[in-house]
């Protein structure tokens, strides 16, 4: 095992014990693989929801960013400034969503390993028990030619070791699972059952389609490959109508892939165990109801906050402008209105200099002191 099957086995080994665990508690390997996908976008959904709350925000500015991409159509480093200006405002990071789209890949690939080597990497047993099996099947007359790789009409032998075909595990691991005595005194042996609905999921559609012959299970085998592409397909629209830029230079190389990328799926499911179009299938169903309800759910609490933000800024922009007319300094008075203020207070001011007492009519008396008149006469 070179230095790449190294790391690509310690990978496997997660995604390993969770498929076991599904098939140990079900029986089905394609219950398993249907909980097994479920689980993984469980795990994996705290990251989406950043991508897609990240994704959703992008959307909703997109009429901004085509009103800047419009206005420097002629000056690209300016658009590209304008962009980052925007974008730093908005608290927006275009990549943000970039990188979790990319983690379905390796699992796929993990996934794949598990499958079409279901004792080393499933049941994750050594290559000595595969050794010891071939041994013990051909010993006990079992046709190989299936399972290992033939030259000469003899089985293929390097360094003392004999070699599988490309999917001679599985084939090995049906065989021993259907021979108990080949298997007994295996410590974490696990008899693999590979029927779901009637199809056998370690086979390859191409395989069966080859054969020519009509029945339910050709007719399911087919059905895999076609569902797969089919359900990508429309989980690729869905997702694609939710994001920015569909409408822009990018929009035709972006639309081509959302049409590749079904038709590969199509292509390898054929030619891949049928179990891996289950998880294609499953993994394209769950995705889609998880992109409709997460983009329903940030569409919606981004318009709160958007409708949040602008409250506050009209809010702190009335605070501001109220402080500024407080700290203004009152208007200067021209010398009419100077003039004008000092008549209309010379005319309505009244000057009282004394109280009531010390009035005669409106003459005062005397300062001091209520008039009484007679305060200088004799006594008699």
């Amino acid at each position: 095992m070179g230095f790449f099957g190294t790391i690509g086995y310690f990978i496997c080994i997660p995604f390993a014990a969770l498929l076991r665990l599904f098939y140990n508690l079900t029986g089905s390997y394609g219950v398993a693989i249907i909980l097994f996908t479920l689980a993984i976008k469980l795990i994996l959904l705290p990251f989406q929801m950043k991508s897609k709350k990240s994704m959703v925000r992008m959307s909703r500015m997109s009429g901004k960013m085509k009103e800047i991409q419009k206005k420097y159509a002629n000056n690209q480093a300016k658009m590209n400034e304008e962009m980052q200006k925007f974008y730093a405002e908005e608290g927006v990071n275009p990549m943000s969503g970039c990188l979790w789209s990319f983690l379905p890949l390796p699992i796929l690939l993990a996934l794949y390993s598990i499958i079409r080597q279901p004792i080393t990497h499933f049941m994750m047993l050594g290559e000595d028990v595969v050794q010891k099996l071939v041994a013990a099947a051909t010993a006990a007359g079992v046709d190989m030619s299936a399972i290992v790789q033939m030259k000469d009409g003899a089985a293929v032998v390097v360094d003392g070791v004999t070699q599988l075909s490309p999917y001679g595990q599985i084939g090995l691991a049906k065989v021993a699972s259907s021979m108990p005595e080949l298997t007994s005194g295996i410590d974490g042996w696990i008899n693999m059952n590979y029927d779901f609905l009637g199809l056998d999921l370690s086979a390859t559609p191409w395989s069966v389609v080859s054969t020519f012959a009509i029945s339910a299970a050709v007719i399911g085998m087919i059905l895999i490959p076609l569902l797969a592409g089919g359900s990508q397909l429309l989980f690729s629209r869905i997702t694609m109508k939710q994001q920015p830029g569909m409408d822009g230079p990018g929009a035709g190389t972006t639309k081509t892939m959302m049409y590749m990328m079904p038709l590969m799926s199509v292509y390898f499911a054929f030619i891949m165990p049928a179990a891996l179009g289950v998880y294609w299938i499953s993994q394209s169903l769950i995705s889609m109801v998880q992109e409709l309800i997460m983009g329903k759910f940030y569409n919606k609490k981004l318009e709160e906050e958007e409708i949040a933000r602008y409250e506050a800024r009209q809010a702190d922009r009335q605070r501001r402008q109220q402080e500024k007319l407080r700290q203004e300094p009152a208007p200067k008075m021209t010398l009419k209105e100077k003039q004008r203020a000092a008549q209309e207070a010379k005319a309505t001011k009244k000057k009282i200099t004394t109280s009531e007492a010390g009035r005669i009519g409106d003459r005062p008396y005397a300062r001091g002191r209520s008039y009484k008149a007679d305060r200088y006469d004799s006594e008699q």
